[in-house]
């Protein structure tokens, strides 16, 4: 399996960038509190969030070669909606979210973006992510137009700045399982898009 590895900027550039392994050897295995720990550190020595995205990536690979688990910790798609969540980490006063999101085949995401970096991992299945920018007008300032699409498949990692713009959709057969992670969301700067009438929705 070849690991590809992407960063979606806030203009909606996908680019792609080297797929870095942890250069640690453990001799235990590389458990979910010992990554909040080193997550923790990180966050605490680098602002940027493009360097943060790109010391988190091989935290990330690590933990999900190590944590077998985590490939088989999630729920079912809800039969209404097509999708479900399985919150793994989220502490009051901890700027970190840590999700399994499944998706049922061919369900396709409202156009959003996430108000804070985040690193999105497949473990199974086929998700096309569609990108976009905001390209407003004088009688639409929320207009956004299309930027270009990726297939991720499992082993692939996907970064996500705070201001890119997706949507996600399941493709194949069988659901799409991620491991997804997340900063400090500002509210304020989270919104579901309608392409159609050029508007925008804090979610």
């Amino acid at each position: 399996m070849v690991n590809r590895d992407r960063l979606v900027m806030d203009d909606g550039q996908c680019v792609e960038v080297e797929a870095v392994e942890s250069d640690r050897q453990w001799v235990r295995p590389y458990r979910l509190y010992r990554f909040l720990t080193d997550l923790e550190d990180l966050l605490i020595g680098v602002e940027d969030n493009p360097t943060r995205l790109h010391l988190i990536r091989p935290l990330v690979r690590q933990l999900l070669n190590s944590s077998e688990w985590l490939h088989y910790n999630f729920l079912p798609p809800d039969t209404a909606t097509g999708w479900s969540v399985l919150m793994l980490y989220n502490e009051p006063e901890f700027p970190i979210t840590i999700q399994t999101v499944v998706w049922s085949p061919d369900r396709v995401s409202p156009i959003h973006n996430h108000g804070t970096w985040g690193v999105v991992a497949m473990l199974s299945g086929q998700e096309k992510n569609t990108f976009w920018r905001r390209s407003p007008t004088a009688d639409h300032p929320d207009r956004i137009e299309w930027v270009g699409e990726e297939l991720l498949t499992p082993g692939d990692i996907l970064c996500l700045m705070p201001d890119a713009i997706h949507q996600v959709e399941a493709i194949g057969t069988e659901p799409t399982i991620s491991f997804n992670l997340y900063g400090e969301t500002d509210f304020q700067r989270r919104f579901e898009f309608d392409r159609d009438r050029h508007t925008a929705k804090n979610f």
